[in-house]
């Protein structure tokens, strides 16, 4: 099992997350290949989408339905700074994951994180574990209060 895999396992334990973690057979590295797998709408796929601020150099988490499209204006608004497009290497050193894994928990330094209101549209959403191949279900709001994150309009 891999570290990221394990990350994610104990952070949901720890925060009282009961998830079932599964490994797809088949790529899940996009939003529309994770519905794909599970058949379910794409806006029923989580996200997480960091950006860099420009002036903090922290990282910010913006989870959001698989459809959409973060807005960098409104983005930028909520994190309260300039945003910018995060590299893998950045990634890899804030959070732990590799992008196409990237999970809203167990990563390895907080950040602030964002969830797209869009999200509680549906009963469960799905998102990654921490690998390409992994992927949990979970009611989208008790996701969204196991990272602390603001319930926000940031989408296109």
């Amino acid at each position: 099992m891999s570290k990221s895999l394990k990350r994610v396992r104990a952070q949901a334990e720890t925060l009282g997350l009961l998830i079932d973690i599964r490994e797809m057979t088949v790529s899940t590295k996009t939003a529309q290949e994770a519905a794909d797998a599970i058949s379910v709408h794409v806006d029923q796929i989580a996200k997480s989408i960091i950006f860099r601020g420009a002036e903090t150099g922290s990282a910010h988490l913006f989870v959001t339905a698989g459809g959409n499209r973060v807005e960098m204006g409104k983005a930028c608004k909520l994190a309260g700074e300039v945003l910018e497009r995060a590299d893998a290497a950045f990634i890899r050193t804030e959070t732990g994951f590799a992008i196409g894994g990237v999970s809203p928990i167990g990563h390895i330094k907080p950040v602030a994180a964002y969830f797209d209101d869009r999200l509680t549209d549906f009963q469960t959403v799905w998102a990654a574990a921490g690998t390409p191949n992994h992927m949990f279900e979970i009611e989208p709001e008790r996701l969204a209060k196991a990272i602390n994150a603001e319930l926000s309009d940031f989408t296109q």
